[in-house]
């Protein structure tokens, strides 16, 4: 199951990206502490229902757009893990 939580942090840093925000002002919009962002962000965070709502408000998407290819992503990481490259 980690795989999704690094997905998950991987997309939402390719949204705040986007946005050109930082991480600390990201974290200051969205109103958490900015360590808590990038433990988000590294995938070390199991991020509640209620903090998803939160991110993808401040990012101005729904939450199926901030979930969308979660999947897919999980799966590469997957496939990654058990196949690094030599």
């Amino acid at each position: 199951m980690q795989e999704f939580l690094l997905a998950l942090g991987q997309r939402v840093r390719e949204l705040r990206l986007k946005k050109r925000w930082s991480q600390e002002a990201f974290a200051d919009i969205v109103g958490v502490h900015r360590t808590w962002m990038g433990a988000v962000e590294r995938g070390e965070s199991n991020v509640s229902f209620t903090n998803l709502v939160l991110i993808s408000r401040a990012l101005g998407i729904t939450l199926s757009q901030m979930l969308s290819g979660l999947e897919k992503g999980a799966d590469a990481l997957k496939a990654t893990s058990r196949n690094p490259a030599k």
